[in-house]
């Protein structure tokens, strides 16, 4: 029987590649790419004249039988426009298809950007959770964020560029000022990687327009990564006080131990809000 082969591409930088899996998309019979063009520009850069077919999103269904015809005959090699195949892209279906039919599926790891982002964000890497796409509606995306933002492990993300403002600012109300690196452009010539939180986050693609390929690396929830926004720790200080049954410096204590502020802001602002009242 055939294998299929599911080779990683640059994420951005053509240099990023290798030498294995140059010489396995130039020996495949066929190469099954998310973008023909893309992969075309790839091959030519590495003078490989490997045949190629699309394999996308939206011809999946009606492409699997045509490929497994094509593993009958030789080995096939599967592409993604970026990174590793079958990572946020339609070759689950595929990889499926082939073992059912009893061809071997062989990866031939490389780049792939959440990782890469991962290893550079100065966040916790021994465990992780990568969840993909945030959703594009904010209900959703909210509803999303607060199912998981109790999970202990570094959460990782891709966005859009144009929807980067708007999940930052779900983020910070929903996970909390969370600790965030914002890696923008990986391997390409103009690569960012915002480290700090997510409300400077906020500011800086405020006055900043975000653009490229964009993965968010954010804390998990713990004490030390995890720091509420001033207008949730005013909120349930008021809620802390209307028992009257703790004093200030008790609830400032306390209260700092949850939020990751400093017990003397906690206090301070106590104070201030007993002035003003």
């Amino acid at each position: 029987m055939s294998t299929l082969y599911l080779v990683a591409t640059p994420i951005g930088n053509l240099e990023d590649i290798t030498h294995r899996a140059v010489r396995v998309l130039g020996e495949v019979s066929m190469i099954a790419a998310e973008d023909t063009r893309t992969t075309g520009k790839l091959l030519k850069h590495y003078d490989l004249a490997t045949p190629l077919t699309s394999y996308h999103e939206h011809n999946k269904t009606q492409k699997v039988d045509q490929l497994l015809a094509y593993l009958s005959h030789g080995d096939l090699a599967l592409v993604s426009d970026a990174g590793m195949p079958g990572i946020n892209d339609p070759g689950f279906t595929l990889v499926n298809a082939a073992l059912e039919a009893g061809h071997t599926v062989s990866p031939i790891p490389g780049p792939t950007a959440p990782i890469a982002a991962l290893s550079v964000s100065g966040l916790a890497a021994d465990s992780f959770l990568y969840l993909g796409y945030l959703p594009r509606k904010k209900s959703q995306r909210r509803k999303f964020l607060n199912e998981v933002k109790g999970f202990p492990y570094t959460l990782i993300f891709l966005e859009t560029p144009h929807r980067l403002r708007e999940a930052l600012s779900d983020m910070v109300e929903c996970l909390g000022d969370r600790k965030i690196a914002v890696a923008r452009e990986l391997t390409k010539l103009h690569e960012e990687i915002f480290r700090g939180s997510i409300s400077e986050a906020q500011q800086h693609f405020e006055e900043q327009e975000p653009r490229g390929e964009i993965t968010l690396v954010v804390n998990g929830s713990d004490p030390v990564g995890l720091i509420w926004t001033e207008g949730k720790l005013r909120e349930t200080l008021k809620e802390a006080q209307q028992g009257g049954k703790k004093s200030p410096s008790q609830i400032a204590k306390e209260i700092a131990k949850k939020s990751g502020w400093k017990r003397s802001d906690v206090y301070n602002i106590i104070r201030e809000s007993k002035i003003e009242g």
